[in-house]
């Protein structure tokens, strides 16, 4: 049997998918500098993976292949937000990229996701995959399709970029919520946390969408409103509201299961857009989160 019809593979691919999950998310989270964009780019990338395996035959590397992936998505994400225009700068073969340094690697990996921003794209992939996921400059070559010296080229100046802006006073704080996206959110959280689901549906869009992010997506009142079932069944969940790069959210801690996030985006007819990452809690980590009581 062929590789590309052998049950096996597939199911040795869906559980490569599964595991390198986090881990694409920390690179997509640091190349968009957002955690909701990150996702955004990694369902993105892995749609386009599930597509392309049954015409790729055997996969020499199947991580490095994945990363190639989620990097074009992430390239294609930034083309469409006009922040490319630097990407083609940092291509200098002559330069040497500094010695491995331990301190580089602990700048780039307690830089918030802000801060990868201010670097161009070359020097931002390099430093994230170099210096955050620990990967071989060869690696770094076949995720990206760049040669070595540029990738060095581009390690030098970002790592060097990374140092200046650690001295830097946080530029990236967002503006507090609008009195009104705040009360709509402080209203849903207290209803929650009642368990007033009832009053919760209330609140609902009629095309509300729901992302219960690497499980499903529901969409419309009467779909979106059967999700609060299991929430209703467990009482220890509590909601504390929250900011999360500027947007409307929730802090959900439970006794049973680590601390996640869920986004929430409102329209005047309602809430029309709920991001719930229960089973996707890697998107904590560098969240740009502020809690509001």
């Amino acid at each position: 049997m062929s590789e590309v019809g052998n049950p096996d593979a597939r199911a040795t691919f869906e559980r490569l998918l599964a595991e390198l999950r986090p881990k694409l998310h920390r690179y997509c989270a640091r190349m968009t500098g957002s955690v909701i964009d990150g996702e955004d780019v990694l369902q993105d990338a892995l749609i386009k993976a599930i597509e392309a395996f049954p015409q790729s035959g055997a996969i020499a590397n199947p991580e490095g292949w994945l990363f190639r992936i989620a990097h074009n998505a992430a390239l294609d994400f930034l083309r469409r937000r006009a922040r490319i225009a630097a990407a083609l700068t940092d291509k200098d073969p002559d330069m040497i990229a500094d010695p491995d340094d331990a301190a580089d690697a602990r700048q780039a990996v307690a830089a918030s996701l802000g801060t990868f921003m201010h670097l161009p794209v070359a020097q931002r992939s390099s430093v994230i995959l170099s210096d955050v996921l620990g990967y071989s400059l060869e690696e770094i070559g076949d995720a990206t399709g760049t040669t070595i010296p540029a990738i060095k080229a581009a390690l030098h100046r970002g790592r060097a970029r990374l140092r200046e802006l650690a001295l830097a006073p946080d530029r990236d704080r967002p503006a507090p919520l609008a009195a009104a996206d705040r009360a709509r959110l402080v209203s849903y959280v207290d209803r929650f946390n009642a368990r007033d689901f009832d009053a919760v549906r209330d609140m609902l869009a009629d095309d509300v969408r729901l992302d219960l992010v690497a499980r499903l997506r529901l969409r419309g009142r009467k779909q979106v409103g059967a999700y609060f079932t299991n929430y209703d069944k467990n009482p220890t969940w509590r909601f504390t509201p929250a900011m999360l790069e500027g947007r409307p959210a929730a802090l959900v801690q439970d006794p049973a299961t680590a601390a996640y996030l869920v986004v929430l985006d409102w329209t005047p007819d309602g809430l029309i857009s709920i991001r719930d990452f229960r089973y996707a809690p890697y998107a904590m980590e560098g969240a740009l989160l502020e809690l509001l009581g």
